[in-house]
């Protein structure tokens, strides 16, 4: 199995961090970002990563190299200047991705999450992992129900935030046009067609979002 860590960002919020440092290099309890997320891939198995690359690609690929330090095989897809947003950047690296279902994670979310665990159904394009809503995102993003993911929530009815983490058949792209497009409209015609799913995860997940988000995982506080 492959997997994609979106890695392009230009990351506005952590500024002034990001301005000579891409987010994904950003130290998190002692090492980079991305490198918790290449460690937890290789520990689920995975062999082959893809990594989309704008802001400051150059030294992304200079700390990471071709991935050997973790028995990992890294490629990179170029997204130039700016970056192509999650649908576009996914979309553009489907030839590295290859043929079968493949992992994405953003590259700004730390989490304990096991890899390894993540299945898609067969009747499924897409299997979406989900957390409780954190503090800056109090309204989440779907609903969740026998498996399923939606958008539409009965009065009183409980909504998820979307964790960054998915499994994704190439398919799910289908009809998508090479350029710069975000994941939610197909997100939603997975969901109008009852081909999303997902679970709920409620383990270690935080999205380092600002400077004094990241200061607090750091300092082992709670993030706010």
């Amino acid at each position: 199995m492959k997997a994609m860590i979106l890695a392009a960002g230009r990351g506005e919020r952590m500024r002034p961090l990001t301005d000579a440092l891409p987010k994904p290099l950003l130290v998190v309890q002692g090492k980079p970002l991305i490198v918790h997320h290449l460690e937890a891939l290789a520990r689920a198995g995975v062999r082959d990563v893809v990594i989309n690359i704008a802001w400051l690609g150059a030294r992304i690929r200079a700390a990471l190299g071709d991935g050997g330090d973790w028995g990992l095989r890294i490629a990179y897809s170029e997204e130039g200047d700016a970056a192509f947003e999650t649908g576009g950047g996914i979309h553009r690296a489907l030839p590295l991705l290859g043929c079968a279902p493949f992992l994405v994670v953003n590259g700004d979310v730390w989490t304990d999450f096991d890899f390894g665990q993540l299945a898609l159904e067969a009747d499924a394009d897409a299997h979406l992992v989900l957390v409780p809503n954190p503090p800056q995102h109090p309204r989440g993003d779907f609903t969740l129900a026998a498996g399923r993911i939606g958008e539409e929530a009965a009065p009183g009815a409980q909504r998820f935030t979307y964790s960054g983490i998915g499994k994704y058949r190439p398919e799910f792209f289908a009809g998508c046009e090479p350029g710069r497009f975000p994941l939610l409209p197909l997100l939603r015609r997975a969901i109008a067609a009852g081909r999303l799913a997902g679970h709920l995860y409620a383990g270690r997940w935080q999205d380092i979002g600002t400077p004094e988000r990241l200061a607090a995982i750091n300092a082992g506080l709670p993030v706010k």
